[in-house]
């Protein structure tokens, strides 16, 4: 007897369906919850449609410098900047690099943007000055008269510029990274007051490099300024910044909490020849910052650690400054020669590696310029905004009215994928805002737009397929499985180039045609999901209802109308019989 055949399996297995459509419906209530949750409800708009100012700047080496643009450099750079413009008060700036060569800084309306311009179109300037003295960061109040005794009641003598160390933690000390010893970082006590010649007491003013005391009109500006707001750091700043090197000058510490009479300049930041963060396990100083100076900047770093050495604090700090504001002030305990030194003094990971940036930025040899700038108001961002939605809906629109005349019945199955692409859309890219500051410009509309066609495109090659098994004479479920796989490879070729131009032009454009790139290339995407996991288990879930199995007129599954074959049938054989021996 001839075993008996086994039986074959068909082209494509149904599986389950319902599963795979429950894991969708999951996927869209999870990312609208998420959306809910993050309190954000609607994508974040570019400068085109939400109205601001954007600025497209590309750097470009020194001379003598060919390999400074790299990607640690650019993002210092991009760093820098942003603490510019945010420090006018600007909310929701976008500092961001494109490319390897570009930074693009969107601000939103109602910003000064020349002077935003102004900002971000300079180079950083660094430099490190004497510390002469410093105090809160809060403006001093008016000091009020008071009779004392031995001044016949005219009152005493006023104490110019009270100084102090106003923040509680350890301030960081430079020593010698050759000595590989740890430096003490406890805060020494400010000079205690003596008895002036009449009898009365007041604290000791410091006096200049020269040996005078602080100039009054300095004294009075330090009284004045005012560094709690970001605003006034800023102007500060900008003061500080605009002085020549020269001159004493007050400044604000980066955080606000400190304000300085800073002396002349002593080295300049592009006598910084580099600056990194390092973990010094041995001995046990936890992060550190390591500078190295060029040979003239050894030779004046050393002059004034040598200088500031002999002095009492504060006086024995140099304040790193950037931009006219101090982000650091090390203590010197003793001259430091060799061209290198160490900062050191309870930093953490992040802000060891946001000082050694700022250090190494002052001394790169980069420049940038204004490439692109495009202002767009309110109205006109609305008005494109109104626009990019009606050209959609009319896309939309003469897509529903091609399915609906065509397919009919099978226009639902269209119609509810996308649907589901444009709910998983619309939610991946309100997401997407916060997560890594997408913003939905003009062309990423366009590329929406585009999008629609190539999602309907996938729907119409798999109806073919269908319908080409229909054609063959077969019924509506054994149809929909071998249809699968031939319109399945078709599908993925397709969405396969699309994705690929996407990913190019994503590559080798910078701006605001990167949004159409990533927004094609995010709806590619999409659809390939969307196919394989929504349209094609709908499709086996509908091919068992009696409307489409059984081919009525309006199901677009019609055999007449499609010019069907009579049914294939399988021939049967007369089984073998075999002769017993």
């Amino acid at each position: 007897m001839a075993a008996p055949k086994k039986g074959r399996r068909a082209p494509a297995s149904q599986g389950h369906p319902g599963r795979t459509l429950l894991l969708v419906l999951i996927v869209m209530a999870g990312l609208i919850g998420g959306m809910f949750y993050s309190g954000t409800k609607a994508p974040r708009l570019g400068i085109d449609l939400a109205g601001g100012t954007s600025f497209t700047l590309q750097a470009e080496n020194m001379p003598g410098k060919p390999n400074a643009i790299n990607e640690t450099n650019m993002k210092t750079a991009a760093d820098i900047m942003d603490r510019r413009v945010n420090g006018l008060g600007v909310s929701e700036t976008e500092v961001q690099t494109q490319g390897t060569n570009h930074i693009i800084v969107n601000i939103p309306r109602g910003t000064n943007a020349k002077q935003a311009r102004q900002q971000v179109g300079t180079t950083a300037q660094l430099g490190f000055r004497p510390v002469l003295t410093t105090t809160l960061g809060t403006k001093t109040p008016e000091p009020k008269p008071s009779p004392s005794k031995g001044t016949n009641g005219k009152g005493g003598d006023k104490a110019k510029g009270t100084q102090q160390n106003a923040s509680s933690s350890p301030t960081p000390s430079a020593k010698p990274t050759t000595q590989g010893r740890a430096v003490t970082d406890s805060l020494k006590k400010a000079p205690s007051a003596k008895p002036s010649p009449s009898g009365s007491t007041k604290p000791s003013t410091p006096p200049t490099p020269g040996g005078s005391e602080i100039p009054p009109a300095l004294q009075k500006q330090l009284d004045a300024l005012d560094c709690s707001t970001k605003q006034n750091r800023a102007a500060a700043g900008e003061k500080a910044a605009g002085a020549k090197p020269t001159d004493p000058v007050v400044a604000c510490k980066d955080d606000g909490t400190q304000k300085y009479v800073l002396g002349p300049l002593a080295v300049e930041g592009t006598d910084v020849k580099g600056a990194k963060a390092v973990f010094d396990s041995q001995q046990g100083q936890g992060w550190i910052v390591q500078m190295d100076f060029t040979s003239d900047g050894g030779k004046k770093f050393a002059d004034i650690t040598g200088k500031l050495a002999t002095k009492t604090p504060p006086q024995d700090q140099f304040a790193i400054v950037l931009d006219g504001a101090v982000v650091s002030d090390p203590r010197v305990h003793e001259r430091l020669n060799g061209g290198n030194a160490t900062i050191s003094g309870g930093f953490t990971q992040q802000s060891a590696q946001d000082l050694s940036n700022m250090l190494s930025y002052g001394a790169l040899p980069l420049s940038f310029k204004i490439v692109d700038e495009t202002t767009v108001t309110a109205a006109l961002g609305g008005e494109q905004l109104h626009a990019g939605l009606i050209a959609g809906a009319i896309g939309l629109a003469l897509v529903v009215i091609y399915l609906v005349a065509y397919y009919r019945g099978l226009a639902l199955v269209a119609l509810a994928s996308l649907c589901v692409s444009a709910i998983l859309t619309y939610a991946i890219m309100t997401l997407l805002g916060p997560a890594i500051q997408f913003a939905l410009n003009l062309p990423a509309v366009c590329g929406a737009i585009v999008a629609i066609g190539i999602t309907a495109d996938s729907f119409i090659v798999y109806f073919e397929r269908i319908r080409d098994e229909i054609r063959e004479g077969r019924t509506l479920r054994p149809a929909v499985e071998r249809g699968w796989p031939r319109a399945r490879r078709t599908i993925l070729v397709s969405d396969f180039v699309s994705f690929l131009a996407a990913a190019v032009l994503f590559i080798v454009t910078v701006g605001k045609v990167q949004g159409f790139a990533f927004t094609l290339g995010l709806t590619t995407v999409l659809d390939v999901v969307v196919v394989f996991l929504f349209t094609k288990p709908l499709m086996t879930l509908l091919a068992r209802r009696k409307f489409f199995a059984d081919g009525h007129p309006w199901s677009g599954l019609d055999p007449k109308r499609l010019g069907a074959k009579p049914p294939l049938r399988r021939r049967r054989t007369a089984p073998t019989q075999t002769k017993e021996a």
